[in-house]
């Protein structure tokens, strides 16, 4: 196991940044890059070089600081084949069963659409961590925006199939909200009800409810839970 470091923030009005970084090599991803200035600060609290941006999707919110950034540090940005055209500033572009070596470590590539019809996620195996982006959620999935109902299902299924420990870090924080929605849907689910407590509970103290696990997920998202009559 390389243990990256993992440094996650606050930005815009309810979307999250994270910076990946290898202490082997120095190398620091941003995890998209919703806006420049935010990055930048969680960079310098750090005392973190950029060397990447691993785009999930071309919508505003997770590409809106990639220039800024590029020209301030001479990153690499990374992101899905299939969006390409509307990734700014991208230079390598990956597709579904790519592998990429990031530091000392290396991400295989999922591609889900739904949400957007080119989005990917990134899955670091030996550290069992994904990034999900706007695929799915805490409590949630993304909206199905550009794919089909179908799609956003096949994409679903992609990341129920992982091992149950990984540690899944999504775009946004909307899990107060997911909750009354998966409880309106489940309200007989015991491990539902005492998980909406608690996150009732963190977001009343203004703790981050991302960083979730797939068992947790598995257990309680009622979009990932069609056996549940």
């Amino acid at each position: 196991m390389t243990h990256l470091e993992i440094y996650q923030f606050a930005c815009l009005s309810d979307n999250y940044g994270v910076l990946l970084h290898d202490p082997k090599t120095g190398e620091t991803a941003s995890i998209d890059a919703p806006e420049a200035a935010a990055v930048r600060a969680a960079l310098d609290e750090k005392g973190w070089s950029l060397s990447h941006i691993l785009t999930t999707h071309h919508h505003h919110d997770h590409t809106g600081g990639n220039l800024e950034l590029k020209q301030q540090t001479g990153c690499t940005i990374v992101g899905p084949k299939a969006e390409a055209a509307k990734i700014p500033g991208i230079d390598v572009q990956l597709a579904e069963g790519d592998v990429y070596d990031f530091g000392s470590t290396t991400v295989q590539v999922f591609e889900t659409p739904g949400h957007t019809l080119g989005q990917i996620n990134y899955w670091f195996e030996n550290e069992n961590l994904l990034f999900s982006g706007d695929t799915l959620f805490s409590l949630g999935c993304g909206r199905v925006f550009e794919g089909t109902l179908d799609q956003m299902w096949s994409s679903l299924q992609k990341l129920m199939a992982l091992p149950g420990g990984t540690v899944i870090y999504s775009g946004h924080e909307y899990t107060l909200a997911n909750a009354a929605f998966a409880l309106s849907i489940e309200p007989g689910n015991a491990a539902l009800r005492a998980r909406a407590e608690l996150i009732k509970e963190m977001r009343a103290h203004n703790e981050p409810t991302v960083p979730t696990t797939l068992q947790l997920e598995l257990e309680t998202n009622p979009f990932l839970r069609p056996d549940s009559a």
